[in-house]
């Protein structure tokens, strides 16, 4: 089976760098595979697009070397098997609060007799191999989003389920939970943060983080998380034109002051 270098990196110690996408787009999502990520996740919970063109941007992010992870909208188990199916070799789960939440969403992502997933690989063995069955379960990975006071308070016993792969921690909605805001500072989310992370590090199971810069994203990964997501593609893109429209008209005008100068 295709290996999965979200895994193979965690277990060799190093990094894990993870696209974003918010964007309905295969053009986008084939550029941000190519970009030097590791993974690439498709946000169905947040993005813009349907099941039908996540699909799109899977088969599209199957052109470069990074790994295809979904985010689902909800811990529904018939989706989550349809996305697998389609080829995608992690699933992040929104809102896991409870260890019964995290044995569901472990039980949808494995085949009888470890969980409950439904058979009918499809795309998922066109992507990873002729022994994609036989090798799913210990490739396809399990991360439950831990984002809600409830989850902060119960990790210990989420982590308690066997076949959690990774832990991905939602700040902003852990800041509205704990803070009441998502503004800056965050003091009861940022001990949260790091309760969760430093709860499942004792466990050998790997935190990962979403970011809002790729400077966070370094901040990050020197705090212990292994897996960072510097921001998502939408943000990029307007932070990029951005920058680009400031640098151009800084310029403009410096360049009509100084004609304007050279005319006198």
């Amino acid at each position: 089976m295709r290996p999965n270098a979200v895994r193979t990196r965690l277990a060799s110690g190093e990094i894990v760098v993870n696209g974003w996408l918010s964007i309905g787009s295969g053009y986008s999502a084939e550029g941000v595979g190519h970009s030097g990520v590791h993974s690439v996740t498709v946000d169905l919970q947040h993005g813009m697009f349907d099941t039908g063109q996540a699909i799109q941007m899977l088969q599209a992010i199957s052109a470069t070397p990074a790994t295809p992870l979904v985010r689902v909208p909800s811990n529904d188990a018939a989706q989550i098997m349809h996305l697998l199916d389609a080829g995608a070799y992690g699933i992040i789960c929104p809102m896991i609060s409870t260890p019964e939440d995290a044995a569901a969403l472990v039980a949808a992502c494995r085949y009888p007799p470890t969980g409950k997933r439904s058979f009918g690989p499809s795309r998922g063995m066109l992507f990873g191999g002729p022994d994609y069955v036989a090798e799913a379960d210990a490739t396809v990975m399990a991360i439950p989003m831990i984002e809600t006071a409830e989850g902060v308070d119960r990790i210990e016993e989420i982590l308690d389920i066997e076949g959690i792969d990774m832990i991905y921690l939602g700040p902003n909605d852990m800041a509205f939970a704990l803070d009441g805001h998502v503004g800056h500072p965050r003091p009861k989310s940022e001990v949260a943060l790091a309760h969760v992370r430093e709860a499942a590090t004792r466990r050998g199971v790997p935190v990962g983080i979403f970011c809002a810069s790729g400077q966070e994203a370094r901040a990050r990964a020197a705090q212990g998380f292994r897996l960072v997501t510097p921001g998502n593609d939408f943000a990029h893109l307007t932070r990029s034109l951005r920058d680009a429209v400031r640098i151009t008209l800084q310029k403009a005008t410096a360049a009509s002051a100084h004609v304007s100068g050279n005319g006198y």
